[in-house]
């Protein structure tokens, strides 16, 4: 079930008015749903609302709580991705699994071998964002990830601190997912980065820019994977080996 964010002030004695437009057009207009139907719900503070819609006017949505708890959809550590954009329906595809997935933010970066020109990029950051708007609707996510503005690999790195740094780009990998963890294993509350380039990979210059940095290269297999399926493969991967190895 798609739950809906609101406002924690728009709670008062155990009843929800929900009025603004956004929300009120998609429970009322396009779910079309009536007194008595189950709506689920999200605040600012991370409180999940479980309600029953006791009455649906021509301006607003009244709930009645049923129950409330803290929400559990998210990590306890951040997740972010910095990725070369893919060409447009690649790109939101990529976008949505990514929070699916709990990224809490990705960095869009312009890399030497990127298939989209930066104007492009620049005016599809919106766009994205309401990808991940939606997305964290439909699988109950806590709080919304945010779409960065377009950077590069550089000033990102340069510019932001992280906690563990992860490139992935077979041509030159020295080790997997599993032995980066096992030597540094990420802890609640660290800030991950996770670097994935373009279709044409990574050009020699950024790899020695790697290098230079002393970030950690690493492979997901033997399989060739196209960078939207490579992007799946290494959150999930990531995630996983999270939990086997914190702490």
């Amino acid at each position: 079930m798609p739950h809906f964010f609101i406002d924690s002030n728009q709670v008062k004695d155990n009843i929800i008015k929900i009025s603004d437009k956004e929300n009120y057009q998609h429970i009322a207009r396009s779910l079309r749903s009536r007194a008595g139907e189950s709506l689920l719900l999200i605040d600012e503070g991370q409180i999940q609302y479980e309600t029953t819609i006791i009455e649906i006017t021509n301006r607003e949505v009244v709930a009645e709580i049923d129950k409330f708890y803290p929400s559990k959809r998210f990590l306890d550590f951040e997740l972010c991705l910095a990725q070369s954009p893919l060409r447009s329906d690649a790109q939101g595809l990529l976008i949505e699994k990514a929070t699916e997935l709990g990224v809490s933010r990705v960095y869009p970066v312009m890399t030497d071998n990127c298939a989209v020109n930066k104007s492009v990029v620049e005016k599809k950051v919106s766009k994205w964002q309401k990808i991940m708007y939606e997305s964290s609707k439909q699988c109950e996510r806590a709080i919304v990830p945010v779409c960065s503005e377009v950077s590069t690999i550089q000033t990102l790195i340069e510019s932001e601190s992280f906690d563990k740094v992860i490139v992935f780009c077979e041509r030159i990998a020295d080790k997997t997912i599993r032995q980066s963890f096992e030597e540094k294993p990420v802890k609640k509350g660290d800030r991950v980065l996770v670097i994935i380039g373009p279709e044409g990979g990574f050009s020699q210059k950024e790899f020695d820019y790697f290098k230079a940095k002393g970030l950690e290269m690493l492979t997901l297999g033997d399989l060739i994977l196209r960078a939207e399926t490579a992007v799946v493969v290494a959150l999930g991967n990531i995630i996983y080996e999270y939990s086997n190895f914190s702490k």
